[in-house]
């Protein structure tokens, strides 16, 4: 059993994109579903379906590749573990790789990416960042 489900899913996403796979299928949760919704409005990932009922719900994200073949995660970076928990104000809250990246927050107004917690002026549990 995974005790990070967060860090397991990004990392997956990130090796699934590394060997080229058009899909990846993973345990649903409505955290995950809500942070797979964040990644494909920042355009990480190009589609996300639930499937399957009751116990054995999964998510199948669809990734994103440019025209040359390339995926569209180039890397991630979980900040906040299981161990340690990272919080960020809003005011400490600063763009990813000069503005190519996304920071992922879980926020009182939930998940959020950084530019949208910057602009509403909330800060919250800094889950990971994503290039």
């Amino acid at each position: 059993m995974v005790s990070d489900t967060v860090g397991d899913f990004i990392i997956r996403l990130k090796n699934a994109g590394a060997v080229k796979k058009a899909s990846v299928s993973v345990p649903y949760s409505a955290l995950k579903h809500a942070i797979a919704e964040k990644l494909k409005n920042a355009g990480f990932v190009a589609s996300i379906e639930k499937k399957g009922k009751k116990v054995r719900k999964t998510l199948d994200v669809v990734l994103k590749y440019d025209t040359a073949g390339h995926s569209a995660i180039q890397g991630v970076k979980r900040v906040s573990k299981p161990g340690r928990r990272l919080y960020k104000s809003a005011r400490e809250i600063v763009p990813v790789r000069y503005g190519h990246g996304a920071l992922i927050l879980s926020t009182p107004k939930g998940i959020l990416t950084g530019k949208e917690a910057r602009k509403e002026n909330v800060g919250g549990e800094a889950l990971f960042e994503i290039w």
